[in-house]
């Protein structure tokens, strides 16, 4: 238990530091690479989608069934699964569109002009923005830590589709700030610190989860865990994905995405 602990620190933390990979992207280029966005968000809602439709929510059915039985056990799972949809629904709905990290953005549509440290209301949504995603990270860090807690290969497999889906958000964050102020320093440090609120989401379900993870609870949890990742993938990740759509690249990423989730669970049986 203690070595899985570790793992499920270290990989909150990895997700959650993925905005800063965002920040220096911005930072190293003049214009958004479309055709890698489009892939790449496609590929990580292809795994998210994979994994928990075939093996968390599964899990989640299979720990509920065995603790509750039949009826009990199918019917938690479902609510537990709805359960965590609308928790992260309810957390976009209060946060405002145009800090919203779920509207992504490219570099640049940040540029609006050339002149730089000028632009108070720049800095004004990139802080907001920090602050949204530290509010959408503080629940992924939990599914991530319990995750990785209850098995590992699965905790390795939401955390590496959930630091893809922070690489843009660090880009949603760094980019405004950096035009407002001219300041790389702060704007990646901003940056850095809104993805520090997955591994805190992960050491409060240390705090006030460990006594009650039991069974059902991990089945819950589970369930939730599926709810979120689905409802992200379709809310954020292959919209975004197809408004940079070039030649179908999107739906390739999502079926490399699959294929590359499944075949490392079969290789992890």
């Amino acid at each position: 238990m203690s070595e899985n602990l570790l793992l499920a620190f270290g990989l909150t933390l990895f997700a959650g530091l993925a905005t800063g990979i965002g920040s220096l992207l911005a930072f190293f280029t003049h214009h958004t690479n479309t055709k890698f966005l489009s892939i790449t968000l496609g590929f990580s809602a292809g795994v998210m989608i994979y994994v928990s439709m075939i093996e968390i929510f599964v899990k989640a059915k299979v720990a509920l069934v065995d603790a509750l039985g039949v009826v009990p056990g199918n019917w938690l799972t479902v609510g537990g699964f709805f359960a965590g949809m609308f928790l992260i629904a309810a957390i976009d709905k209060f946060i405002p569109k145009q800090t919203n990290p779920h509207e992504l953005r490219t570099v640049e549509d940040m540029d609006g002009n050339d002149s730089k440290g000028k632009q108070p209301d720049l800095l004004k949504m990139g802080t907001f923005t920090a602050l949204a995603i530290g509010i959408h990270n503080f629940p992924e860090g939990i599914a991530t830590f319990a995750s990785a807690l209850q098995d590992p290969k699965l905790g390795i497999a939401i955390a590496v589709a959930i630091a893809i889906h922070n690489i843009p958000e660090g880009i949603a964050v760094s980019v405004p700030v950096y035009f407002a102020t001219g300041d790389k320093r702060k704007a990646f440090k901003l940056s850095f610190l809104s993805g520090l609120s997955e591994p805190i989401g992960a050491f409060a379900a240390y705090l006030f989860l460990m006594p009650f993870l039991n069974e059902i609870a991990f089945g819950i949890i589970f369930a939730a865990v599926a709810g979120i990742m689905v409802f992200i993938s379709l809310d954020e990740l292959l919209p975004a994905a197809k408004r940079y759509d070039e030649a179908h690249l999107s739906i390739y990423g999502l079926i490399g995405g699959m294929a590359v989730m499944a075949i490392s669970l079969l290789l992890f049986i």
